[in-house]
């Protein structure tokens, strides 16, 4: 039996961060006034809502979640609705705490959005709309606008201020 080297024990101390898997965990279409509506020239407006979540799976191992919801509509009646959430398995191990959340909240986030855009535009084109493609986000300025919140929100309550946490 062989004693760990001092080689061995700092690797093992490292940081770690890398994702393991990255997938679709789930995109919808719902076209609730076809095939009507489908007859009508007008320009349809088109509203994105985005939302980013992230769970711990296991020690050191967390889902971070993307979804985007993209509501097509023409006067009040909706043309199409799409919601996509796309999902990635990221190993954080080794890593502060607030190295932690800005990784959960920008780095993780910015890694699995460019598969969720080609998803839900694909989507939205197989199914016979024009194509709707989402924009970049700058994960850092909406991260930074949630901490913000939370913090306003703390000192309201007078509690506290905290940020996404890694269990």
């Amino acid at each position: 039996m062989s004693t760990p080297q001092p080689a061995d024990a700092a690797q093992q101390r490292q940081p770690v961060f890398a994702l393991q898997r990255c997938y679709l965990k789930d995109l919808s279409l719902e076209q609730p006034n076809s095939p009507q509506i489908l007859l009508e020239q007008a320009q349809p407006t088109v509203d994105v809502q985005m939302n980013v979540e992230s769970q711990s799976l296991a020690e050191g191992v967390v889902e971070v979640c993307v979804t985007a919801t993209i509501t097509a509509r023409i006067d009040q009646r909706t043309l199409f609705l799409v919601e996509g959430k796309q999902a990635g398995i990221f190993e954080l191990r080794n890593v502060p705490q607030e190295h932690a959340d800005l990784l959960l909240g920008i780095a993780c986030p910015q890694t699995v959005y460019p598969y969720l855009r080609a998803n839900v535009a694909d989507m939205i084109t197989r199914a016979g709309f024009p194509p709707v493609h989402l924009a970049e986000i700058n994960f850092q300025a909406m991260y930074e606008s949630q901490q913000a919140q939370q913090a306003e929100q703390a000192q309201q309550a007078g509690g506290p201020s905290g940020g996404p946490t890694l269990n």
